[in-house]
């Protein structure tokens, strides 16, 4: 049988070479962690109760970062992708800008707005006694701040990419707007939606530069694992190093029990 001219292409060695470069630019410092993390310690380190602390308030945080984003975010994208309204240009810009910040100015900005001093934080404060900075709220805050962006333009892309038909089908038969949305057009983008939940997820697990700016580093309270293995890495280099290798293979793994069932399955351009 004759072959098409694509099976009888010449693999493109230096096209390959490059990639392979990539890959290993990427890969090595991986390599690098495993091959210095001090193997024999790796329990007694994992196991101390202010690493468990921190652990848990990483999980917590980002699993309330990633549910807030998709209560917040599957609305915005809708609104995005299917309403023309005047500003909608603006707010997607004000998406992509979140993502391209440095976080840390995202925590400075968000402690001169809801810091004691700042532009809401000092009515909280002052008329209801509440303060937001220094607190595990920050942290969800700081959080959602840097990993909105993400679930928002991921779902905004599976929605412009989507069939209507169904939908108008669906409001022909009777169908109330809501029904429509809730059984025809989140089944048909669950891809775009697991994947942009997955992505916000992971943003939330590995931040930061918000977190330290806005939340502080309390160990129990707003120490999360980025922030413990930070403060580790000057009196503790091997628990620095043990910390970063449990992050990657929390995240990783999450990311490769996912990738094949959902985010491989996104044919809205969307990929990890």
């Amino acid at each position: 049988m004759r072959q098409s001219p694509r099976h009888r292409q010449k693999l493109p060695w230096p096209i390959l070479a490059i990639a392979l470069l990539a890959v290993a630019f990427i890969l090595s410092p991986f390599i690098g962690l495993l091959w210095r993390t001090p193997w024999s310690k790796f329990t007694d380190i994992v196991m101390k109760q202010e690493i468990r602390d921190a652990l848990w308030l990483s999980l917590k945080t980002s699993l309330m970062t990633a549910i807030l984003c998709v209560i917040f975010g599957v609305p915005l994208a809708w609104l995005l992708a299917r309403v023309n309204f005047p500003g909608r240009r603006f707010i997607r810009a004000l998406m992509t800008l979140s993502m391209v910040l440095p976080p840390v100015v995202g925590g400075i900005a968000l402690l001169y707005t809801f810091g004691r001093r700042g532009l809401f934080g000092q009515y909280l404060d002052s008329w209801f006694g509440i303060r937001l900075p220094f607190t595990t709220t920050a942290v969800v805050m700081a959080q959602c701040f840097v990993a909105l962006p993400f679930l928002v333009l991921s779902v905004e892309a599976g929605l412009r990419q989507l069939d209507t038909r169904f939908e108008d089908v669906a409001r022909t038969l009777g169908g109330s707007r809501w029904y429509v949305f809730r059984r025809v057009t989140l089944p048909s983008i669950k891809p775009s939606l697991i994947a942009g939940l997955v992505l916000a997820w992971a943003r939330a697990l590995g931040e930061f530069g918000a977190t330290i700016t806005f939340a502080g580093n309390l160990p129990g309270t707003t120490q999360t694992m980025p922030l413990a293995t930070y403060a580790a890495l000057d009196s503790n280099p091997e628990s620095a190093l043990i910390l970063s290798l449990v992050m990657v293979a929390v995240a990783f793994s999450i990311l490769i029990a996912l990738r094949d069932r959902w985010l491989g399955r996104a044919d809205q351009g969307l990929a990890l």
